[in-house]
């Protein structure tokens, strides 16, 4: 039933100009991942992108053999650790917050809701 709603969900998208490669690319998060997004992909490259070569191009997300990229599950979480690595770098920042660079000494937390 979810593989129906989904692929049902997503040609309503395509007709409404919604969806597309050059327009929205939807990614997947809480509740969603690989599976969800290979339908999508699906059901738009057979119906409204079947005249486009890129149409599989219309969300991220997808499983590698289906043109999905090797360490998309982990990016997120990646580029967080990242961001955060460079603000700590960062005498300027840090000065704002009033704290020295680097992460010696310190603790964090961070805190949210999704797929990082």
């Amino acid at each position: 039933e979810l593989e129906k709603i989904t692929r049902r969900f997503t040609v309503e998208l395509a007709k409404k100009g919604f969806i597309g490669p050059g327009i929205d690319v939807p990614a997947p998060d809480m509740g969603t991942g690989e599976r969800e997004m290979s339908w999508i992909s699906d059901t738009y490259a057979n119906s409204l992108g079947h005249f486009d070569i890129n149409a599989r191009a219309c969300v991220t997300g997808k499983p590698i053999p289906q043109g999905g990229i090797h360490g998309r599950t982990s990016a997120t979480g990646r580029g967080v650790f990242h961001g955060i690595q460079n603000f700590i770098a960062e005498a300027s920042y840090m000065s704002m917050v009033g704290l020295t660079p680097g992460f010696g000494d310190k603790t964090f937390i961070v805190q949210g809701f999704g797929n990082v």
